[in-house]
């Protein structure tokens, strides 16, 4: 770069990465730079002289010289490599250029078609839905699109970010900066983002860098993060019970990516109807211990015995999978006892060779939190199995004192003999 080259002052603020050139007018009008004014598109503007500006701003221009000067622009054979929303934002600009053109050619010059074109198209009526994927524009940004695609055709729209991954922020700090930055960003005392940054600083000061780049950049880099890694750094920062407050709560959960067969939700329900307990012979209540396919939403297997154990759940879970014809990948389940035996978990039974059924198969077992019926949708299949069975059931006695049958509300003064007299003339328990 020529010492004597005047560089146009929003090139230089963006070097500094200021937001707008505003401060580099203020220093122009006070002498700071030598400086010329010159007229652009809408009105007056300034270029700075190159060997007026800070050192460390001048190799930055002239790194960027090199890189543009090396760079070579990408085959056109080779135009499938880009991202699916960088190619429909190139045929997005190839819209708005051509549909500038179509104006341009209805009034007699540029200037009042150009104008009217940019009021037309930022209303949102004229391209709705190119509108609604590109936003807002300025009539420079789509002059800088004519010239590139002037020059270089349609490759010369396409967005040139370069990112690497879904998520990653595009920045100038390198991998030991972001590790020093987060490590104050994520400490759990909660550092504001600006004492992060002055630590980050002293660190990187005391570790030998010189070139530290200027505050705006960690600030931005903390903002995406914050952005795109919001639970943890509610986690890191402020705690587990702040995740469960601020986070979990608005977890969606997307079975459109699960098929038939992966996640089975497993629970026990206390049937509210009574049996006869083929050991005692005395009426009782069951016990019906499901497994709920999570894709159709279908029982697909299933166990009643007198309580909610082992075995009962064991011969639930053989049927699921002779019905599906596959094994579960996940099973989620309740927090009960039985659930959490040692049976079903692969832990302390190595020395007699026993080891728990879900790591026998190959199976990932989660547990619901504790009080969170919504979280296990078989509980809505409970909810139908008592609306259309159990109520129908001669021996139903209700799920709560509320909702107890008739024959079940007797006058107070009524004996037992009165009331064993009413059982068996309402209702036989089934016998098991």
């Amino acid at each position: 770069m020529k010492n004597d080259e005047y560089i146009d002052i929003n090139t230089i603020a963006k070097i500094k990465g200021l937001s707008s050139n505003r401060f580099l007018r203020i220093a122009i009008k006070k002498g700071k730079y030598i400086a010329r004014e010159v007229t652009v598109q809408g009105g007056k503007s300034y270029e700075i002289k190159d060997s007026s500006l800070e050192v460390e701003v001048q190799e930055k221009l002239e790194d960027e010289e090199r890189k543009s000067k090396s760079t070579a622009l990408v085959p056109i054979n080779n135009i499938n490599f880009i991202s699916e929303n960088a190619r429909l934002t190139a045929l997005a600009r190839v819209d708005i250029i051509s549909a500038l053109e179509t104006i341009r050619k209805r009034y007699p010059t540029k200037k009042v078609a150009d104008s009217i074109f940019i009021e037309l198209y930022n209303s949102g009526l004229y391209l709705p839905q190119i509108y609604k994927f590109m936003g807002k524009l300025s009539i420079g940004t789509i002059y800088r699109w004519m010239k590139n695609y002037e020059d270089y055709g349609y490759q010369g729209l396409v967005p040139q970010r370069k990112v690497q991954s879904q998520n990653e922020y595009n920045t100038i700090l390198n991998n030991e900066m972001k590790q020093v930055f987060l490590k104050y960003l994520l400490h759990p005392n909660k550092f504001s983002i600006g004492k992060a940054i002055n630590l980050t600083r002293h660190v990187l000061e005391k570790r030998g860098y010189e070139d530290i780049p200027y505050n705006l950049t960690f600030r931005r880099f903390a903002e995406h993060f914050k952005k795109t890694n919001y639970s943890k750094w509610i986690l890191m920062r402020e705690g587990e019970k702040a995740y469960h407050d601020k986070v979990e709560v608005y977890i969606e959960r997307d079975i459109s990516k699960l098929e038939v067969g992966d996640v089975l939700i497993a629970d026990g329900h206390v049937l509210n109807f009574q049996v006869i307990n083929p050991f005692t012979g005395k009426p009782t209540r069951a016990t019906l211990v499901g497994f709920l396919d999570w894709k159709s939403t279908a029982l697909v297997g299933y166990e009643i015995m007198m309580t909610e154990n082992t075995q009962c759940i064991a011969s639930a879970l053989r049927n699921s999978i002779l019905n599906l014809g596959l094994i579960p990948k996940v099973v989620y389940q309740d927090n009960g006892k039985a659930f959490k035996a040692k049976y079903f978990q692969h832990t302390d039974f190595d020395e007699s060779g026993f080891n728990g059924v879900y790591s026998n198969f190959g199976i990932k077992s989660v547990f619901a939190k504790p009080y969170n019926a919504r979280a296990k949708v078989i509980e809505r299949f409970f909810l139908e199995f008592q609306e259309e069975f159990e109520k129908m059931m001669p021996s139903y006695i209700g799920t709560s004192i509320e909702d107890k049958p008739a024959w079940l509300k007797l006058a107070r003064g009524c004996t037992n003999k009165c009331i064993k007299k009413q059982q068996k003339t309402t209702f036989q328990p089934f016998k098991m």
